[in-house]
C-alpha cells in the first residue's frame, strides 16, 4: 500500500511511524515548509501518547528531551490550592507524562522517520492542496487549516472563536513547588498557565483572558506579543511562590493566539482519503491533549490499515471518542475547577472544601481522563495497538 501524508507536524510523522512499524513502508510526507525547525513553546504529552511512542521504540529519546512531570496543581488568582494531583509514574501509570518543547519533539520524530524510512521519506517545500496524490491514500495530517479538509468539507472558512486569546511564551527563572509541577491559576475567565521544560529552569507559560474585538488571524502561533499589555492584565497576580508578571515580563519572545478549534465532522474518510491530528478534530488547549491525541490517532490508523486493509475502524474508535474530548473542552474540560471555586468563593476561601468539596473536584478530574483516554486503570489494561 502507498501513503502519502499532507503534512510533517507531530501528527504527521508520528503516523509514518507508526505505519512503518504496521510492517507498511511505502510511505513519503509533504510538507509544506522548505525547512522543518524546532518551532513554537511547550507542550505536554500525556501518559497514554507517552505510551505509543514507548511501543515505538523512542522512549530513551523522549526521556532526553523531557521533563517528567510530578504533579498538576490548580489554584485560584490569589495562589490558593483549589486541586493537585500527582502525575506520570507517581499516579500509578506505567508510564511517565513529559513537558516538551514541540519544536525539540517534532525533530526527535523526523530523525527516527529519517532514520527509518530514510531521508527520501519526506519532501519539503512540497503542499499537498486538495485531494489528487499518486498513491492508495492520503492522509491529511495538514493541522487546523487543512488543505485536505477544506477539500472534503468546502466553505467551512475560518476555525471558530470563543473570544479568548492566549499568550505563551517561556521564560528561564527558578523552579516553583516540585520544579516539575504544572500549574494551572485562575477564575474560570483569566488564568495562567506554567511548567519547566528543557533543563527545568525554562518556564513555559501560557496566559489567558477574553479579547474585545475581532482577533488578528485565526489559527496562527507565530504572531509576536506585546508583553507589556499581557504584564498589564496580570499585574497583580503575585504569589508566595510564583510572580506571574514578572515571568511573563521575564520572556525573550512570546506569541499570541485566538482560542480556536474546528467544528467535529460528520466523518473523516471518503475513498482514499482520511483525516487526522488537527486537520480531524482541532480542540480548545485544554487538558493537554492536542498533540497527544494525534499520536494515538497514529497508532489506531495503522493497526486498523494493517490489520483490515482500510481505516474503517480507525475512524469507528477515534471520531467518537475525540468528538467527546472537542465538546468537552469547550466546556472548559478540568479547568472548570477554577470557574467553580470563584463562582462560589470570588474574594477567596478560607476551605476550599466548603467552596468546591474533595469529592466534587476528584470527579471532575476523573471524568475529564476517561473522556480523554487516560483514565489510569484502564489505560494500563488496554490491549496495545502494535501490531507486530
Amino acid at each position: 500500500m502507498r501513503i502519502t501524508i499532507a503534512g510533517g507536524g507531530i501528527g504527521g510523522l508520528a503516523t509514518a511511524l507508526s505505519l512503518h512499524a504496521a510492517g507498511l513502508d511505502d510511505i513519503v510526507i509533504h510538507e509544506a515548509a522548505q525547512e522543518i525547525r524546532p518551532l513554537g513553546v511547550g507542550i505536554n504529552l500525556l501518559p497514554h501518547a507517552v505510551r505509543e511512542l514507548t511501543e515505538l521504540g523512542l522512549a530513551d529519546r523522549l526521556a532526553e528531551i523531557g521533563v517528567p512531570t510530578a504533579e498538576l496543581a490548580y489554584f485560584n488568582r490569589y495562589g490558593q490550592a483549589i486541586w493537585s494531583e500527582p502525575r506520570g509514574l507517581g499516579a500509578g501509570y506505567r508510564w511517565p507524562q513529559y513537558s516538551v518543547h514541540r519544536g525539540r519533539l517534532q525533530l526527535l520524530l523526523l530523525d527516527a522517520v529519517r532514520e527509518r524510512l530514510g531521508a527520501h521519506s519526506v519532501r519539503t517545500g512540497s503542499r499537498i492542496t486538495g485531494l489528487r496524490h499518486d498513491s492508495d491514500l492520503l492522509v491529511g495530517a495538514d493541522g487546523i487549516h487543512s488543505a485536505v479538509r477544506a477539500a472534503l468539507f468546502p466553505g467551512e472558512g475560518a476555525p471558530p472563536w470563543n473570544g479568548l486569546m492566549l499568550w505563551r511564551g517561556t521564560t528561564y527563572g527558578e523552579p516553583f513547588l516540585t520544579g516539575r509541577s504544572m500549574i494551572m491559576a485562575g477564575d474560570g475567565t483569566q488564568k495562567f498557565v506554567a511548567y519547566p521544560i528543557g533543563d527545568g529552569r525554562l518556564i513555559n507559560w501560557i496566559a489567558e483572558r477574553p479579547l474585545d474585538g475581532e482577533p488578528p488571524e485565526r489559527g496562527k502561533w507565530n504572531r509576536p506579543a506585546n508583553l507589556a499589555t499581557v504584564v498589564e492584565h496580570f499585574c497583580d497576580w503575585k504569589f508566595d511562590w510564583l510572580d506571574v508578571p514578572g515571568i511573563i515580563a521575564g520572556a525573550e519572545a512570546a506569541f499570541e493566539y485566538p482560542m480556536v478549534d474546528r467544528e467535529p465532522l460528520p466523518y473523516w474518510t471518503r475513498e482514499d482519503v482520511v483525516l487526522l491530528g488537527d486537520a480531524a478534530h482541532a480542540m480548545y488547549p485544554v487538558g493537554s491533549n492536542g498533540a497527544s491525541q494525534a499520536i494515538i490517532d497514529a497508532r489506531v490508523l495503522a493497526h486498523s490499515l494493517a490489520t483490515t486493509g482500510t481505516a474503517t475502524a480507525y475512524e469507528d474508535i477515534r471520531r467518537p471518542a475525540t468528538t467527546a474530548l472537542q465538546l468537552a473542552n469547550r466546556r472548559q474540560g478540568p479547568d472548570v475547577v477554577l470557574r467553580l471555586a470563584h463562582e462560589r468563593a470570588p474574594g477567596g476561601f478560607k476551605d476550599i472544601e466548603q467552596a468546591v468539596p474533595l469529592a466534587e473536584r476528584a470527579e471532575i478530574a476523573a471524568s475529564y481522563k476517561r473522556t480523554a483516554g487516560f483514565d489510569p486503570t484502564l489505560l494500563n489494561e488496554r490491549a496495545s495497538w502494535s501490531v507486530r
